[in-house]
């Protein structure tokens, strides 16, 4: 099954208890997921995911990013690559193990509401290729 990612290719989100009338931004800094806040402060996509939606973002946690050398992440947080930060690509997701799988990343929370759109924080930072 095919689904169009709508929001973010990358960033950081392990949320625990954070209201869902907050917005998808304001959840990732309530969260205090660094990597997150600061591709999408690089990207400029701050005002995109503070509007009305609804997104649907695949948010990899921080420990996610920890596992990439730092070329990609640096990559991703330079000026001349904001465009390659909303894709708008096909991803595939399927069950495998018991679990939910988005491209070769693993969905470790599931279906936190904001109010403007839903998130899943998978386990591996998903790459524009």
């Amino acid at each position: 099954m095919k689904f169009r990612l709508t929001a973010l290719m990358a960033g950081a989100l392990a949320l625990a208890s954070v209201a869902s009338a907050a917005d998808i931004v304001d959840t990732a800094v309530a969260g205090g997921f660094t990597t997150l806040v600061a591709a999408v402060k690089a990207a400029g996509l701050v005002d995109t995911l503070q509007g009305a939606g609804p997104f649907t973002v695949f948010a990899p946690t921080d420990g996610a990013f920890a596992k990439l050398s730092a070329g990609p992440v640096e990559s991703l947080l330079k000026p001349q690559n904001k465009a390659r930060t909303v894709e708008g690509r096909n991803v595939s997701i399927k069950t495998a193990d018991g679990g939910v799988m988005v491209n070769n990343a693993r969905v470790t929370k599931a279906d936190i509401a904001t109010s403007n759109g839903v998130i899943h924080v998978i386990d591996t930072v998903l790459l524009p290729k």
